[in-house]
């Protein structure tokens, strides 16, 4: 699940090969960027009559070069890190692609492939991250998880759309969630708000606060 110290500034509808561009997705800085940069983002989460959790993604870029940390992602507790490597490309119409792989320990030991992708022209973006659990212990803890967004960017400082998580990083039935999100960015500050499935009983408010440097 997405709610936790994450890292990350989902800006989009920049072209992602402009050097003074906020990067669309889950990356700290455009490829093209050949300094380290660092972004962390915390994602608190509240499920309908359950308790909060948070869960935490660090990310640090250099180039093309794009490693991950994540905690509470894959489960309450659970640590992953990645290794991936940006292609990118477009003018109008930008694209990113990050295939990462990495592994899992704590509640959960596994090994994990997967990707993050972004698309976006004019004031419309669209972000998608996936990854493969591949439990070590027994095949009945394989699962996909993936997070996505559809998005407006409204004004210079806010975005918004619609969300769409598959999870099991707490506890409810649905396998897939989907609801609105609005974001409010800052210089390098990012704040949102997410609600997965609006008026049912399992209804999931997700927090984020997210910082880049």
């Amino acid at each position: 699940m997405r709610g936790t110290l994450a890292v990350a500034l989902v800006c989009a509808a920049g072209a992602a090969a402009a050097q003074d561009a906020q990067p669309t997705g889950r990356r700290a800085a455009p490829p093209v960027r050949p300094e380290w940069e660092f972004a962390v983002t915390a994602y608190p989460a509240t499920p309908r009559g359950g308790d909060t959790t948070t869960s935490a993604i660090a990310v640090a870029d250099r180039g093309a070069l794009h490693l991950e940390g994540r905690y509470g992602y894959e489960a309450k507790d659970s640590r992953s890190a990645f290794a991936g490597w940006t292609f990118s490309g477009g003018d109008k119409l930008a694209w990113e692609l990050t295939p990462i792989v990495g592994g899992g320990w704590g509640p959960v030991h596994a090994f994990i492939p997967g990707f993050e992708a972004s698309l976006s022209w004019g004031r419309f973006d669209v972000y998608t991250e996936a990854e493969f659990v591949r439990d070590h212990a027994t095949h009945e803890n394989d699962f996909n998880y993936s997070w996505n967004e559809l998005g407006f960017k409204a004004t210079e400082h806010v975005r918004l759309g619609l969300a769409g998580q598959r999870t099991r990083a707490y506890g409810v039935d649905r396998d897939f969630q989907r609801g609105p999100f609005v974001q409010l960015s800052w210089k390098r500050v990012t704040l949102g708000a997410f609600w997965f499935n609006p008026g049912s009983h399992e209804q999931v408010f997700v927090g984020a606060i997210g910082i880049s440097f």
